[in-house]
C-alpha cells in the first residue's frame, strides 16, 4: 500500500477559457524553486480548448491534480470549488492568465513559517500586456492606501487554509470582486503580510476572466464593490448591501468608468466611456464625479497622454512610499477596522517578532529578494 505524502503548499488555480496564456502560467508554478507542492487545477467548463492543453500538462507532472466541471461556476464559484479541494495547510493562488516568478513560494512560505501570527500574505506585482512586455512596475505605494483597498488581490495570495475556513471562504455575492471581500474579512482574524517587491505579473487583456465578462454584469459588481468601499471608509460594515437587490437602471458610482475603462487603456486600448458616464453614472458635485468625468473624457480623447500622466503620478506616489515603507522585509498591511468584531488575532505570537520584520534583511536573503524583483523581460 503506497501512502501520499502531504505537501506543504497546495496551489490553486482556477481556469476558464485562459489557452492564449495558459501554458505560460502552468509553468511558471511547475519552475518555482520551492518543488514540495501539489498543484490543484479546476477547468471551469471551458470551451476554447484549454480542457485538452490542462489533460496534457497533468499527465507530463504529477504534481497536478485536475478538476473538470461541466457547468461553468463563473469567477467566485471556481475559486471557493479549487480552494477548497485544496489538501495541504498552506494555500497558494495563482490565476491562469498570469506568471509567478520563480521564487515566489518560497518567498512566501518562509514568511508564513517564520511569523506564526500571519495568516496571509501577499505580493506585489508587475504588470503586463498580451505578448508580455512589462506595462507597469510593481507599486510600492499600494502599502500606504487605505485599508479599504488591499494591496494585491487572488494572483499573489498565500496563506493557512484554517484562516480561510473560518472566514467562510469566497461569497458568490462578491462575485468578480471576490478576491477583495475575502482577504478584507481576512484582515479581521489574521496578521497580513506584504513582500514588498514583485513576485508575480499580472496580465492585462481583454480576455482576462473580469473584462470578458459581460460589460453590464461587471458595471454592477464593480458598482457594488465601490459601495462597500464607501462603508469600510465610514468604518462601517458592508453586510447589509450584499443582500440587497441593486435596482435595474440605477446610477453607478462614478468610479466603475474609471476601473472599466483601465483595463482597456492599460492594454493599449482608446476607453470610450465618458458618454455612458454621462447617462449610467451617479453622478454629483463632488471630486469623485469630477476625477471620473475629467477622466473618461481625457481617456476617450487623448490616451496616451493620459497614460504618460497616470505614470507620472506613479513615479511620485511610489517615491513618497519608498521614503515611508520599509523594504527590507516583509510589510504589515493593516487592513480594515470595520469588519472586526475583535481585536484578538487568528494566532498568538511575540509582537516584537513582526515589528522586528519591518527592519531585517529581505526574506530568503538578498539573492532571493532579487531573483522576485521582475528582472525578466517578460514582464497586470
Amino acid at each position: 500500500m503506497i501512502v501520499s505524502k502531504t505537501p506543504q503548499v497546495s496551489v490553486v488555480m482556477p481556469v476558464h477559457n485562459a489557452l492564449p496564456y495558459l501554458d505560460a502560467a502552468v509553468e511558471s508554478i511547475l519552475g518555482q524553486t520551492f518543488c514540495d507542492f501539489e498543484f490543484v487545477i479546476l477547468d471551469d467548463a471551458s470551451t476554447d480548448g484549454s480542457t485538452q492543453r490542462l489533460r496534457m500538462w497533468a499527465e507530463r507532472d504529477h504534481r497536478i491534480r485536475l478538476l473538470e466541471e461541466r457547468h461553468n461556476l463563473g469567477p467566485a464559484g471556481s475559486s471557493e470549488r479549487v480552494a477548497r479541494a485544496a489538501s495541504a495547510p498552506i494555500v497558494a493562488r495563482m490565476d491562469a492568465d498570469d506568471i509567478s516568478y520563480p521564487t515566489r513560494l518560497a518567498e512566501q512560505l518562509e514568511i508564513l513559517n517564520r511569523f506564526p501570527e500571519v495568516g496571509v500574505v501577499g505580493g506585489l506585482c508587475d504588470m503586463i500586456d498580451v505578448a508580455g512586455r512589462r506595462t507597469r512596475r510593481a507599486e510600492l505605494w499600494r502599502l500606504v492606501q487605505h485599508g479599504s483597498v488591499p494591496p494585491f488581490g487572488n494572483g499573489p495570495m498565500m496563506y493557512r487554509r484554517e484562516v480561510f475556513e473560518s472566514v467562510g471562504g469566497y461569497r458568490k455575492e462578491c462575485d468578480l470582486w471576490e478576491d477583495h471581500d475575502l482577504l478584507l474579512r481576512m484582515s479581521a482574524v489574521t496578521k497580513i503580510m506584504v513582500v514588498p517587491h514583485a513576485i508575480y505579473q499580472i496580465r492585462q487583456s481583454p480576455v482576462s476572466t473580469r473584462y470578458a465578462s459581460e460589460q453590464h454584469r461587471l458595471e454592477r459588481a464593480l458598482d457594488l464593490m465601490f459601495r462597500c468601499r464607501t462603508r469600510l471608509d465610514e468604518d462601517r460594515p458592508y453586510e447589509d448591501l450584499l443582500h440587497s437587490a441593486t435596482t435595474e437602471g440605477a446610477k453607478l458610482h462614478p468610479r466603475v468608468f474609471i476601473s472599466m475603462g483601465s483595463i482597456l487603456l492599460w492594454t493599449g486600448g482608446h476607453p470610450r466611456l465618458f458618454k455612458r458616464l454621462i447617462s449610467h453614472g451617479k453622478l454629483g458635485a463632488n471630486f469623485t464625479s469630477l476625477t471620473a468625468l475629467v477622466w473618461t473624457a481625457w481617456a476617450s480623447i487623448e490616451p496616451r497622454s493620459l497614460r504618460a500622466f497616470i505614470r507620472s503620478i506613479l513615479f511620485f506616489r511610489n517615491r513618497y512610499a519608498s521614503v515611508v515603507v520599509p523594504t527590507n522585509g516583509p510589510v504589515l498591511w493593516p487592513g480594515t477596522t470595520a469588519l472586526r468584531a475583535s481585536p484578538v488575532p487568528f494566532r498568538s505570537a511575540p509582537h516584537a517578532e513582526l515589528a522586528k520584520a519591518q527592519t531585517d534583511p529581505p526574506v530568503g536573503g538578498p539573492a532571493v529578494a532579487s531573483a522576485g524583483r521582475g528582472t525578466s523581460q517578460n514582464r497586470r
